[in-house]
């Protein structure tokens, strides 16, 4: 980051190697202990290694003391000025004085970034400074300490979300975030984090209703479209060209993106004069630009388009496209209206993505991106933010490793990038990560990286605030590194554990765990017991409420099993042929940036969340769905068994972790006392351990058939909180009321293709049976609604047993 007048950050590119390639020649990665820090999440010092991370509580003598920075400005890279914008700009900084939030929204390709990026430097900031983020696919606790390491200096520590919120009070700095696609409950959080900052976040939709000033971004009038295709063609528009100019801001609806490409298909004829496409091409601008294209400008979007909606630094396109100047290549496909420029590099326009699979029958090679992004992340040059900043390009990299049946690869790239995560601070990245690591290392077999996965996920936990889950974590990695006969891990999990509530210690390998010490009498032993019921809900004293940004997305009401929500538009092995959303431009399709190639999905069809394989960081991971010797084991997955030993591991890890949930109840409200939160009325399980019948008929945690939990709180008489993580890794809880075995309620609908898009709700039925032990859940589309809903139908939820 280079420091001009404050902190502006600029793109930053490792040093060349001795042959002047971008990316560096033999370069292995030592996971044995390279890799290595030491951060301070709260009041812990963790001691970050590749191997598995090591916790000590710090004193309140020895805790940092972050000083405050004069003023900040965190701007982004200088522009040209939009055209036609200055009323809009006025609009915005009118809104500024008079309101703490503002959303400015529109659809894509209209224009937002572009005078975000203008306001921030231009306007007046705010008393003590302004920053400038990027939102997309952050959670809020990433944003919030990029926020606080902005304004106060503190090198490796992140604070608790009491401590942040007590240190940002009175620092009024204006805050713009681009591509703020969250949902109101995270925009609020993020709100809150910085109370007396401004916050202006642009979006695709208006989702803050009543709560915010709201500023809508619509397509340039003539008169100013004209002025963009001038100023693109560095001439004025010939007259015998200019009803055609005229009628091209018509038909596109006078957005940026679509006169852009439209300018660069400007050509002079046989007389020399300039001619425009024509306006009846407007739908068709994309093929035309593309056979104009060279080779380097194709190899470059066809790698942007693998990476689906991540943004990547030049280097790489560089180093994995044979471009000599990738900057440059990459700026011309932005002034084309094919890539997108971010704080962190470029990305694909959605709607390009359709033509780039017409013309490239596979995606780039992922074991050619696997191997580049885990040697980049060892090279003594890739510093920890940068690689948090690569964080969905990482992760769309081990998606598709996976889904292209090398689950060995995936486990490469999260292992070599997990510990640069954690020394970055930014936990929901990591948490991510960890969770695509651990599912990769289950799928290959790889004992050694579970462990490594688990231990990890422990002590993220432990350093956002999840003890619950972190005690639960810890149990199962004791077991796995004593499995391997790891000492080294077994020692750092041991240690953790004396941060976590108490928890029995597990008996010695091969033998049968039988009653173990804070076990329920009346629970059942056996693969798949005991998940902690509050583990990935927000129950834990210290998390952020209501949500963990590092679980996998899951728990969908309406999922259908089977349902893959990222598919790849490129046939992947096991995977159906997506289909093609065809090259309707942004103006007519409604084609939204972040879709996924396989998303198989028309424009106008929306579903409930899809589910995500893991749905929780707690002790349910073992029911993933790795291949079984053993046959299925509860909780939706089967559990790999091979020997034994391996048996009664798996075994013992599970029983342990609910003897802990068990065994810590009281520790666990007194902590929730402490912060002054109120814990789940009717949350303690599934089962009363005297009488073997449930507690509440509808209250306490429920699956579906495919493994998807759901918690259910008890708030009043006939009222209930239903709750389950959201399909871009929050959370979502809602309202349901009923008696007598009967329940009705509503939950969202999201666009399939983005995350943040709220389409409607659709009604949610449950009716318990009369021993209380399952339940026959409808979900339906409401009267009168404009909207498909593909996954509404009768599903079956039961208790895990």
């Amino acid at each position: 980051m280079a420091e001009t007048d404050g902190f502006v950050r600029e793109p930053h590119a490792p040093d060349p190697d001795e042959d002047g390639a971008p990316m560096g020649g033999d370069h292995r990665i030592d996971i044995a202990g390279d890799a290595s820090g030491t951060v301070i999440a709260g009041n812990h010092n963790v001691v970050i290694d590749a191997h598995g991370s090591t916790v000590n509580l710090l004193p309140p003598q020895e805790r940092p003391r972050p000083v405050r920075r004069e003023r900040v400005a965190l701007v982004p890279r200088r522009q040209r000025e939009p055209v036609g914008r200055e009323a809009d700009l006025e609009e915005l900084e009118d809104a500024l004085r008079g309101h703490g939030v503002v959303q400015l929204w529109g659809p894509p390709g209209v224009g937002k970034s572009t005078l975000l990026r203008h306001a921030a430097r231009s306007l007046e900031p705010g008393p003590d400074g302004v920053l400038f983020l990027n939102g997309a696919h952050r959670e809020p606790e990433d944003l919030a300490q990029e926020i606080f390491e902005a304004c106060y200096e503190a090198p490796g520590y992140a604070p608790t979300g009491p401590e942040l919120r007590r240190l940002m009070t009175g620092i009024e700095v204006t805050v713009y975030v681009d591509d703020a696609e969250l949902t109101p409950e995270r925009l609020r959080l993020l709100a809150d984090a910085a109370p007396d900052a401004t916050f202006v976040f642009a979006s695709r939709e208006r989702s803050l209703l009543g709560e915010s000033a709201d500023l809508e971004l619509r397509g340039l009038g003539r008169a100013a479209g004209l002025g963009l295709l001038e100023r693109e063609l560095r001439h004025s528009v010939p007259e015998a060209q200019y009803a055609v100019a005229v009628e091209l801001c018509e038909v596109s609806l006078g957005r940026p993106l679509l006169l852009l490409r439209a300018a660069g298909l400007a050509r002079p004829d046989t007389s020399g004069e300039v001619r425009l496409p024509r306006p009846a091409e407007i739908d068709g601008l994309l093929p035309l630009l593309f056979d104009r294209l060279d080779t380097e400008a194709l190899k470059t979007l066809h790698l942007l388009a693998t990476l689906r909606d991540a943004e990547v630094d030049p280097e790489h396109v560089g180093a994995l496209c044979d471009v000599p100047d990738p900057a440059a290549v990459c700026g011309r496909l932005a002034g084309l209206g094919l890539a997108t420029v971010t704080e962190r590099g470029y990305r694909s326009v959605a709607d390009v993505l359709p033509e780039v699979r017409r013309r490239f029958a596979e995606p780039v090679a992922v074991d050619r991106l696997c191997d580049h992004f885990a040697r980049w992340a060892a090279l003594a040059t890739t510093t920890p933010a940068q690689v948090a900043d690569h964080g969905r390009a990482l992760e769309v990299v081990a998606e598709m490793a996976e889904r292209r049946g090398r689950p060995d690869l995936a486990v490469r790239v999260a292992r070599a990038v997990s510990p640069f995560l954690a020394e970055s601070l930014r936990f929901g990245v990591w948490g991510r990560l960890l969770d695509q690591g651990q599912n990769a290392a289950r799928q290959a077999g790889d004992t050694t990286a579970r462990a490594y996965f688990t231990h990890e996920k422990a002590i993220r936990c432990l350093m956002i605030g999840r003890r619950v889950v972190a005690a639960v974590l810890l149990a199962e990695a004791v077991v796995l590194w004593r499995q391997l006969g790891d000492n080294e891990g077994v020692d750092a999990a041991l240690n953790a554990q004396q941060y976590t509530p108490p928890t029995p210690e597990a008996p010695p390998l091969g033998e049968s765990p039988g009653t173990m010490p804070g076990n329920d009498p009346g629970m059942t032993t056996g693969p798949g017991t005991g998940a902690d019921p509050g583990a990935g809900f927000g129950s834990d004293p210290g998390a952020s409420p209501g949500y963990d940004p590092g679980t996998s997305p899951g728990y969908d009401p309406g999922a259908s099993p089977g349902a893959d929500p990222g598919g790849w538009a490129w046939s992947d092995p096991g995977t159906a042929p997506a289909a093609d959303p065809g090259t309707a431009s942004a103006a007519h399709a409604g084609a939204q940036p972040g879709a996924d190639f396989g998303a198989g999905q028309g424009a106008n069809s929306w579903t409930v969340p899809n589910p995500a394989a893991d749905p929780a960081s707690h002790v349910a991971a073992h029911s993933s769905g790795a291949a079984s010797a053993g046959g299925a084991a509860a909780g939706g997955g089967a559990v790999a068994a091979t020997t034994t030993t391996a048996f009664w591991a798996s075994l013992i890890a599970v029983v342990v972790g609910a003897a802990a949930a068990l065994a810590i109840g009281v520790a666990v409200y007194q902590d929730l006392t402490s912060e002054n939160r109120t814990p789940p009325s009717s949350a303690s399980g599934p089962s009363d351990g005297a009488s073997g019948g449930p507690s509440d008929e509808l209250a306490g945690v429920w699956k579906n058939e495919v493994g998807q939990l759901f918690l259910i709180t008890k708030t009043g008489e006939g009222s209930y909180s239903l709750e389950w993580g959201g399909s871009c890794g929050d959370s979502s809880t809602h309202e349901v009321t009923g008696s007598s075995g009967s329940y009705r309620g509503t939950v969202p609908v999201w666009d399939e293709s983005s995350c943040g898009k709220r389409i409607g709700d659709v009604v949610l039925s449950i009716d318990v049976s009369s021993d209380g032990s399952s339940a026959a859940v409808d979900v339906a589309e409401p009267a009168g609604a404009e909207w498909e809903c593909r996954t509404c139908e009768s599903r079956t939820w039961t208790r895990p047993s």
